[in-house]
């Protein structure tokens, strides 16, 4: 019965000292005044799909006028062939 005290004795003393522990961290980040604003994250997304929006629009111009027409016309000669 000793060792069985002296055993749970030590789980609850390990368990004290990491709750502590995980209490001290938290503690810690809640006390951190870093970060980012809403307001700079907004503002980085709403950059990010504007530039995503302009290079979409400049690769469906480029492939509707540029390549799809000399695309169209190989594949139309190449299935053409008379030889």
């Amino acid at each position: 019965m000793k060792r069985f005290k002296e055993n749970m004795d030590k789980i609850v003393t390990w368990g004290y000292v990491k709750g502590m522990r995980v209490k001290a961290g938290v503690a810690d980040i809640l006390a951190q005044k870093s970060g980012e604003g809403f307001v700079d994250t907004a503002l980085k997304i709403l950059i990010s799909v504007v530039v995503g929006a302009l290079l979409l629009a400049g690769l469906y111009t480029l492939f509707k006028n540029t390549i799809l027409p000399t695309l169209t016309q190989k594949i139309t000669s190449l299935f053409n062939y008379q030889g």
